[in-house]
């Protein structure tokens, strides 16, 4: 479950650092009828001001005055769900560093002395992780010793555990 809102990945034209973070600030302009919204982010670095569009001469009539009411009042859940919005990220040309912005709720122990362990994973917000991080806190177990499993054979699943998921997935762990 993520617990802060991710760092955002883009060169500063100030200081050339490459981290931005936000606290979910929303600068709102109105033009007659258009609207433009953007997310302020702040350089890690220098600490210069930078905006993400969010909606660019937008008819005001269009926007859900919900909507409008959220970004007024400068929500961050409202920002935690843009910065995860595809659309947004390819309009900026922006990526995301979900690093220390999440962490595992396990809801209980691992049993290690069962035969199997049969674990399904649910993710609350859809963050790009390494299923084999997940597994290695999840289980307590170093990085190394899970892709031994996974090369033994004594951890499956029916996704690719390499690489990064962000979607729901099962595995069994065979002892």
């Amino acid at each position: 479950m993520p617990t802060s809102l991710p760092l955002v990945l883009r060169r500063c034209h100030a200081c050339a650092s490459p981290r931005f973070r936000t606290d979910g600030k929303f600068r709102v302009n109105a033009h007659h009828k258009l609207v433009d919204v953007w997310l302020l982010v702040l350089c890690t670095g220098c600490g210069d001001t930078a905006k993400l569009t969010i909606l660019e001469r937008t008819g005001v009539r269009s926007v859900r005055p919900a909507l409008l009411n959220r970004l007024h009042g400068n929500d961050p859940a409202l920002a935690a769900e843009l910065l995860r919005d595809p659309l947004v990220l390819r309009r900026n040309r922006i990526a995301l560093d979900w690093d220390d912005a999440w962490r595992l709720d396990t809801g209980g122990p691992v049993r290690p002395d069962d035969e199997a362990i049969d674990v399904s994973v649910r993710f609350e917000a859809r963050i790009p992780v390494r299923p084999v991080r997940l597994i290695a806190e999840g289980c307590g177990l170093p990085r190394a010793e899970v892709e031994r499993l996974i090369e033994r054979g004594a951890l499956v699943s029916a996704v690719r555990l390499t690489g990064r998921l962000s979607g729901d997935f099962a595995f069994t762990l065979k002892r």
